[in-house]
Protein backbone atom coordinates (compact mmCIF):
# COMPACT_ATOMS: atom_id res chain seq x y z
CA UNK A 1 0.00 0.00 0.00
CA UNK A 2 1.56 3.34 -1.05
CA UNK A 3 2.55 5.74 1.72
CA UNK A 4 0.71 9.05 1.49
CA UNK A 5 2.56 12.36 1.35
CA UNK A 6 1.18 13.21 4.78
CA UNK A 7 2.62 10.00 6.24
CA UNK A 8 5.95 10.62 4.52
CA UNK A 9 6.07 14.09 6.08
CA UNK A 10 5.40 12.69 9.56
CA UNK A 11 7.94 9.88 9.15
CA UNK A 12 10.59 12.32 7.93
CA UNK A 13 9.81 14.68 10.80
CA UNK A 14 10.34 11.91 13.35
CA UNK A 15 13.69 10.96 11.78
CA UNK A 16 14.86 14.58 11.86
CA UNK A 17 13.54 15.19 15.38
CA UNK A 18 15.50 12.16 16.58
CA UNK A 19 18.68 13.36 14.91
CA UNK A 20 18.59 17.10 15.57
CA UNK A 21 15.92 17.74 18.19
CA UNK A 22 12.51 19.27 17.60
CA UNK A 23 13.57 22.90 18.00
CA UNK A 24 16.38 22.68 15.43
CA UNK A 25 14.35 21.20 12.59
CA UNK A 26 12.88 23.56 9.98
CA UNK A 27 10.11 23.03 7.45
CA UNK A 28 12.63 23.32 4.64
CA UNK A 29 14.59 20.38 6.07
CA UNK A 30 11.49 18.24 6.28
CA UNK A 31 10.52 19.08 2.70
CA UNK A 32 14.03 18.31 1.43
CA UNK A 33 14.09 15.03 3.35
CA UNK A 34 11.29 13.62 1.20
CA UNK A 35 11.93 15.63 -1.97
CA UNK A 36 8.94 17.96 -2.05
CA UNK A 37 8.57 21.72 -2.06
CA UNK A 38 7.79 23.72 1.06
CA UNK A 39 4.58 24.77 -0.67
CA UNK A 40 3.55 21.14 -1.08
CA UNK A 41 4.38 20.47 2.56
CA UNK A 42 2.33 23.50 3.62
CA UNK A 43 -0.66 22.08 1.74
CA UNK A 44 -0.70 19.21 4.25
CA UNK A 45 0.63 21.04 7.34
CA UNK A 46 0.44 24.80 7.43
CA UNK A 47 2.96 25.16 10.27
CA UNK A 48 5.66 23.21 12.06
CA UNK A 49 3.46 23.22 15.17
CA UNK A 50 0.80 21.35 13.19
CA UNK A 51 3.39 18.70 12.30
CA UNK A 52 4.53 18.43 15.92
CA UNK A 53 0.94 18.03 17.09
CA UNK A 54 0.33 15.24 14.56
CA UNK A 55 3.57 13.50 15.51
CA UNK A 56 2.58 13.61 19.19
CA UNK A 57 -0.82 12.14 18.32
CA UNK A 58 0.96 9.35 16.47
CA UNK A 59 3.26 8.74 19.46
CA UNK A 60 0.37 8.46 21.89
CA UNK A 61 -1.68 6.28 19.51
CA UNK A 62 1.20 3.81 19.24
CA UNK A 63 1.67 3.86 23.00
CA UNK A 64 -2.03 3.08 23.45
CA UNK A 65 -1.66 0.19 20.98
CA UNK A 66 1.02 -1.37 23.20
CA UNK A 67 -1.35 -1.08 26.17
CA UNK A 68 -4.03 -2.99 24.28
CA UNK A 69 -1.63 -5.88 23.76
CA UNK A 70 -1.39 -6.30 27.54
CA UNK A 71 -5.14 -6.42 27.93
CA UNK A 72 -5.42 -9.17 25.32
CA UNK A 73 -2.76 -11.49 26.79
CA UNK A 74 -0.99 -10.82 30.12
CA UNK A 75 0.97 -14.13 30.33
CA UNK A 76 4.76 -14.20 30.66
CA UNK A 77 5.48 -14.96 27.02
CA UNK A 78 3.01 -12.30 25.90
CA UNK A 79 4.74 -9.79 28.19
CA UNK A 80 8.02 -10.60 26.43
CA UNK A 81 6.35 -9.79 23.12
CA UNK A 82 5.09 -6.55 24.62
CA UNK A 83 8.66 -5.69 25.62
CA UNK A 84 9.59 -5.90 21.94
CA UNK A 85 6.93 -3.29 21.21
CA UNK A 86 8.21 -1.00 23.97
CA UNK A 87 11.78 -1.37 22.71
CA UNK A 88 10.79 -0.44 19.16
CA UNK A 89 8.64 2.43 20.41
CA UNK A 90 11.44 4.10 22.36
CA UNK A 91 13.89 3.49 19.50
CA UNK A 92 11.50 5.13 17.03
CA UNK A 93 10.76 8.15 19.22
CA UNK A 94 14.03 8.93 20.94
CA UNK A 95 13.35 12.67 20.78
CA UNK A 96 10.20 12.35 22.87
CA UNK A 97 11.85 11.91 26.25
CA UNK A 98 13.97 15.02 25.76
CA UNK A 99 10.87 17.00 24.83
CA UNK A 100 9.06 15.84 27.96
CA UNK A 101 11.55 17.65 30.21
CA UNK A 102 10.97 21.00 28.53
CA UNK A 103 8.51 23.35 30.18
CA UNK A 104 7.39 25.73 27.44
CA UNK A 105 3.69 26.68 27.53
CA UNK A 106 3.24 25.28 24.00
CA UNK A 107 4.18 21.81 25.20
CA UNK A 108 2.11 21.68 28.36
CA UNK A 109 -0.77 19.76 26.78
CA UNK A 110 1.58 17.15 25.30
CA UNK A 111 3.29 16.81 28.67
CA UNK A 112 -0.04 16.29 30.42
CA UNK A 113 -0.97 13.61 27.88
CA UNK A 114 2.37 11.89 28.40
CA UNK A 115 1.98 12.08 32.18
CA UNK A 116 -1.39 10.35 31.88
CA UNK A 117 0.17 7.67 29.69
CA UNK A 118 3.00 7.18 32.19
CA UNK A 119 0.56 6.76 35.07
CA UNK A 120 -1.45 4.24 33.07
CA UNK A 121 1.73 2.33 32.33
CA UNK A 122 2.61 2.16 36.03
CA UNK A 123 -0.90 0.97 36.91
CA UNK A 124 -0.65 -1.63 34.16
CA UNK A 125 2.69 -2.93 35.45
CA UNK A 126 1.33 -3.13 38.99
CA UNK A 127 -1.76 -5.00 37.76
CA UNK A 128 0.46 -7.37 35.80
CA UNK A 129 2.43 -8.17 38.97
CA UNK A 130 -0.80 -8.81 40.89
CA UNK A 131 -2.07 -11.07 38.12
CA UNK A 132 1.02 -13.26 38.29
CA UNK A 133 0.90 -13.43 42.08
CA UNK A 134 -2.63 -14.81 41.67
CA UNK A 135 -1.35 -17.24 39.02
CA UNK A 136 1.32 -18.38 41.47
CA UNK A 137 4.05 -17.28 39.04
CA UNK A 138 5.27 -14.52 41.37
CA UNK A 139 5.72 -14.72 45.12
CA UNK A 140 3.42 -12.62 47.32
CA UNK A 141 4.90 -9.36 48.58
CA UNK A 142 7.27 -9.92 51.49
CA UNK A 143 6.57 -6.36 52.70
CA UNK A 144 3.88 -3.77 51.95
CA UNK A 145 4.66 -1.68 48.87
CA UNK A 146 7.35 -4.04 47.58
CA UNK A 147 5.67 -4.49 44.22
CA UNK A 148 4.85 -0.80 43.95
CA UNK A 149 8.61 -0.20 44.04
CA UNK A 150 9.22 -3.03 41.61
CA UNK A 151 6.68 -1.58 39.17
CA UNK A 152 8.47 1.78 39.33
CA UNK A 153 11.85 0.12 38.80
CA UNK A 154 10.52 -1.79 35.80
CA UNK A 155 9.08 1.42 34.39
CA UNK A 156 12.41 3.23 34.76
CA UNK A 157 14.19 0.44 32.90
CA UNK A 158 11.56 0.26 30.16
CA UNK A 159 11.66 3.98 29.48
CA UNK A 160 15.17 5.14 30.27
CA UNK A 161 17.57 2.23 29.77
CA UNK A 162 18.28 2.99 26.07
CA UNK A 163 18.96 6.65 26.86
CA UNK A 164 21.13 5.70 29.86
CA UNK A 165 23.16 3.31 27.72
CA UNK A 166 23.64 6.03 25.11
CA UNK A 167 24.91 8.44 27.79
CA UNK A 168 27.56 5.83 28.68
CA UNK A 169 28.57 5.37 25.05
CA UNK A 170 26.93 1.96 24.89
CA UNK A 171 24.31 0.47 22.61
CA UNK A 172 21.08 -1.15 23.75
CA UNK A 173 19.87 -4.11 21.74
CA UNK A 174 16.41 -5.61 21.99
CA UNK A 175 17.94 -8.63 23.68
CA UNK A 176 19.79 -6.61 26.35
CA UNK A 177 16.70 -4.45 26.83
CA UNK A 178 14.55 -7.50 27.56
CA UNK A 179 17.19 -9.13 29.74
CA UNK A 180 17.36 -6.01 31.93
CA UNK A 181 13.62 -6.32 32.61
CA UNK A 182 13.53 -10.06 33.19
CA UNK A 183 16.54 -10.00 35.52
CA UNK A 184 14.58 -7.67 37.80
CA UNK A 185 11.65 -10.09 37.81
CA UNK A 186 13.43 -13.43 38.16
CA UNK A 187 14.15 -13.16 41.93
CA UNK A 188 10.39 -12.94 42.52
CA UNK A 189 9.40 -16.03 40.53
CA UNK A 190 7.86 -19.04 42.24
CA UNK A 191 8.94 -22.50 41.11
CA UNK A 192 6.05 -22.47 38.66
CA UNK A 193 7.05 -19.03 37.41
CA UNK A 194 10.66 -20.10 36.91
CA UNK A 195 9.54 -23.21 35.01
CA UNK A 196 7.25 -21.18 32.72
CA UNK A 197 9.91 -18.55 32.14
CA UNK A 198 12.64 -21.07 31.33
CA UNK A 199 10.40 -23.08 29.03
CA UNK A 200 8.66 -20.28 27.09
CA UNK A 201 10.55 -16.99 27.50
CA UNK A 202 14.22 -17.75 28.04
CA UNK A 203 14.68 -19.49 24.65
CA UNK A 204 13.47 -16.27 22.99
CA UNK A 205 16.02 -14.00 24.70
CA UNK A 206 18.99 -16.29 25.38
Amino acid sequence: MPVSTKERILNASVRLFNEYGVDAVRLQQIAEEIGISVGNLAYHFKTKDAIIESVYEQVLDEFAHIFRQYLQAPELVAFDQQLSLYYQFFQNYQFYLAEFFKTTPEQMEQQLQWQRAVNKMLIQLRSWLNFHVQRNRLQPESSPGQYDQLAQSLWMTLVFSPAFASMRGQTTTERSYKQAIWEQLRPYFTEEGTAEFEALVLPMIA
